[in-house]
């Protein structure tokens, strides 16, 4: 999932659109390169003068769908959620369009503790303290209360992925919140927590983020059992919609061969929220 671009002249180009933003925004890289999905983001360790540590972080999209959702995330969740543990914004950059490609910088403050797990899906059990659980929750209750026009799940999406990948009818009522819209343990610090990549967060069902961290669980079922715990939301009518939109989403996302382990515990978890 999470990968170098295809092609050497990709990560060239990344290279050098990272190059210029490091120096537009005073920082020098050092440290291991990490790849984001397919390589269209690219992260690493910088050096500011004033700021001290930070991270440098490159997306990258098609000069045409450059200034979408994915694009404004990160400026505008540190406008959003001032008090949500997540990286200070530090500074960004636009950056010259290379061969049909646009780059946008992000200069964070840097996190000096792991998260969870390196992939989203979580296959062994964490041992986390009481403090972690209630620190999520006051972020993710923080964040479902925060007005928003972005939209992470599209009514429309939901329609026609529910029959189609779970195998169940969309609701006809659905309740809406403003969701982080990828909270799954690999975007979770092991202290603190602080909670990362703030690109795609925006209007879903009511319980989506708590749902989507326990779908990416269900193969640690002693941590999917406290995810439950922790929030009661998912054992509720609007839980369970949430519930079968992120099954729904997950299997899509197998179809394109991500997270094959996840297919029958997905289903199970289809069945179980339409018992």
């Amino acid at each position: 999932m999470y990968s170098p671009p295809t092609t050497k002249a990709d990560e060239q180009r990344a290279l050098a659109a990272q190059a210029e933003a490091a120096a537009t925004l005073g920082v020098t890289v050092d440290g291991p390169r990490l790849w984001g999905y397919q390589g269209r983001t690219l992260g690493q360790q910088a050096q500011h003068s004033e700021f001290g540590a930070c991270w440098l972080r490159l997306i990258s999209a098609p000069a045409e769908q450059a200034g979408g959702k994915l694009w404004e995330g990160t400026a505008q969740a540190a406008e959003a959620f001032p008090t949500v543990h997540k990286p200070a914004l530090r500074g960004m950059y636009d950056g010259a369009v290379r061969d049909g490609l646009a780059y946008r910088a992000e200069l964070t403050s840097y996190i000096d503790e792991p998260v969870c797990v390196p992939e989203p899906v979580l296959e062994r059990g964490l041992e986390l303290p009481e403090g972690w659980w209630k620190s999520l929750r006051t972020d993710l209750e923080t964040i479902s209360a925060t007005p928003t026009e972005r939209v992470a799940v599209r009514r429309q999406w939901i329609e026609r992925a529910l029959p189609q990948y779970a195998g169940v009818p969309a609701p006809d009522e659905i309740t809406w919140a403003t969701a982080h819209g990828d909270c799954h343990f690999a975007n979770l610090t092991m202290i603190g927590p602080v909670l990362l990549d703030f690109e795609g967060f925006g209007l879903a069902p009511v319980g989506y983020d708590p749902a989507l961290l326990y779908a990416y669980s269900l193969l640690a079922p002693q941590t999917a059992a406290r995810i439950r715990e922790e929030f009661p939301i998912l054992n509720t009518p609007a839980g369970h919609t949430a519930l079968l939109v992120v099954a729904a989403d997950l299997l899509q996302s197998a179809t394109r061969g991500d997270h094959p382990q996840l297919v029958e515990p997905l289903r199970a978890l289809v069945a179980a929220a339409t018992g």
